[in-house]
Parts: C-alpha cells; sequence; structure tokens
C-alpha cells in the first residue's frame, strides 16, 4: 500500500460507492520546517480538519475508499498535475502551467500562501522537487482512485464517487439560510442529477441546510473521476465543521456519530439507486 493514502475496504467494492478524503491529511514531513515559514500546526487552515472521520461509519459497513495522510501542504490533490503557480518554482516546467483562478490566489497544486498567514515558504521549488511529489503522492492517489472506480463499475454497472471535505462556516448573507452541507457536481456536468439529487435530500431529510454547488461545485477529482455517459458518477460533499468538530472547531465535537451514520445513509441511498437504476444511469 503506497504511505501516502490509507485504504479501506476491499480491491473489488462490496458497493458501488467508493469514498475519497483527500484534504485531511495529516503525516506531515519531518523536514518541513526547512522550507516552511510556520510549523505543522499553523498549517491547520489548510486541512479539512479530521474529515476522515466523517467516514468511519461507511468504513464499518464494508464500503471501499481512501483517505489521504499527505497534507495539503505538501501537494494538493484536488488540483490538476499543471495547476501550478509558475512564480514558486526555481525554473518553468517542461508542461504549460495551467494556472487556474485558484492557482492565481496561492491555492495551486502546492499552496503557495493562505489568506490568515500569508506566503508558506521560504524559496522557490525545482521542477524536480515538484515532480517527486506528484510521483509520490498525487498520481498514486488517483490511479489508486481509477482503479476502484472501475472494479466498482465491472461489479455494479455503475459506479459513484463520493469527495469528502469539509468547510469553515459559511457567513450569512441576509437573504437565505446558511448551508451546512454542499453537494457539488461541476453544475451536473460529474453526476446524474438523480444522484445529486438523493445525496441532497437525505441531508435535507435530517434537518440540515443544503446548497448545491455554491460556492463549491467541486475540482479536479471530479472533473477526473467522472464519466456520467459511461456510467463513472462523481459528487463531492462539504460539511461545515460545527456539525462534527468541537467550537474551536480543533477536535471531534458531539455532532461526529449523527454525521457519520448520515454520511453512512446517503453511500447506501445512492448504492441502491446504482444498483436499481445503473443502466438508465449510465445512459443519461
Amino acid at each position: 500500500m503506497n504511505s501516502s493514502f490509507d485504504q479501506s475496504g476491499p480491491d473489488t467494492p462490496l458497493w458501488p460507492v467508493i469514498l475519497s478524503v483527500p484534504h485531511a491529511g495529516r503525516a506531515y514531513p519531518p523536514d518541513l520546517a526547512d522550507d516552511c515559514r510556520f510549523p505543522a500546526d499553523r498549517l491547520l487552515p489548510l486541512e479539512d480538519r479530521l474529515a476522515d472521520q466523517l467516514t468511519a461509519a461507511a468504513f464499518a459497513a464494508g464500503f471501499t475508499g481512501i483517505v489521504a495522510r499527505t497534507p495539503r501542504a505538501v501537494i494538493d490533490l484536488n488540483r490538476a498535475e499543471r495547476d501550478m503557480d509558475p512564480g514558486m518554482l526555481t525554473r518553468p516546467m517542461d508542461v504549460q502551467p495551467i494556472l487556474s483562478a485558484k492557482a492565481r490566489g496561492g491555492l495551486g497544486l502546492v499552496p503557495r500562501r493562505t489568506a490568515t498567514l500569508g506566503d508558506l515558504w521560504r524559496r522557490r521549488f525545482s521542477p524536480e522537487e515538484i515532480l517527486s511529489r506528484i510521483d509520490s503522492h498525487h498520481r498514486p492517489y488517483h490511479n489508486r482512485l481509477e482503479t476502484l472506480m472501475e472494479a466498482a463499475r465491472r461489479r455494479h454497472g455503475a459506479a459513484i464517487l463520493l469527495d469528502i471535505h469539509s468547510m469553515p462556516p459559511l457567513l450569512q448573507d441576509g437573504t437565505r439560510p446558511v448551508p451546512q452541507i454542499v453537494v457539488g457536481d461541476r453544475f451536473g456536468r460529474s453526476a446524474s442529477s438523480v444522484l445529486t439529487e438523493i445525496a441532497g435530500a437525505t441531508f435535507e431529510a435530517a434537518g440540515l441546510q443544503v446548497a448545491y454547488n455554491a460556492p463549491y461545485a467541486g475540482g479536479h477529482i471530479l472533473d477526473r473521476h467522472s464519466s456520467p455517459a459511461d456510467g463513472l458518477h462523481a459528487i463531492q460533499l462539504e460539511f461545515d465543521r460545527r456539525l462534527y468538530l468541537d467550537p474551536h472547531l480543533q477536535a471531534v465535537g458531539d455532532g461526529l456519530t449523527d454525521m457519520t451514520r448520515l454520511l453512512r445513509q446517503v453511500a447506501e441511498r445512492l448504492s441502491d439507486a446504482a444498483s436499481r437504476l445503473s443502466l438508465p444511469i449510465a445512459a443519461e
């Protein structure tokens, strides 16, 4: 098993739903302090703090999934390999960078800065250093997801990726309730609307405020691992951290058990829908 992530569940998934937690990694390398201006405990704003623990009930029920051990500060698994800020490099890479809005804002493949801390690094990195991180962490994670999704599709006729994230509490805009869950499907491009609606309705039935694709519609993981026309669906779930963390948003809180149970219910209902509707969904 690759040391940059942990897998739960069998290689041939018992359910059509595969879980992914790319931003909760806490295995900070011992040499981080050589390059980073801040100790690891100051980098928590980059983490989806303890979001991996949301998967406990689903994994106990036999669902297959992978959880990153690699911290987002080292490399962001939800960014494309070329989504890199050239200003972080000692010289250009051999491939043309994408330079998305996220990368321009400092949150590219290797985060450059955060709003609270400012610039993170003492130096620029060589292309070889970035490629080493891609080879060691980024590609193994995505290769494993691809393998598991294909195995689920072969066995069940369709596969559904649930990409699990957490978000800081959203601000009240004065016009509508603040979302506690954001369901993202790339504005309908990464999953059948039937599946997206089932996910959202499950949270709503539990009394939670749900929004769709705003302010989070999903990122590279959904783009890379979805192809609804071929029976490969991907949905991003963002949990308000107040739902499962303590009031300081540092440790697990009283709500964790309910949220883990709810995520398992979402996975079960999506699996049931995929099993019953795999042919119509794949052809949608």
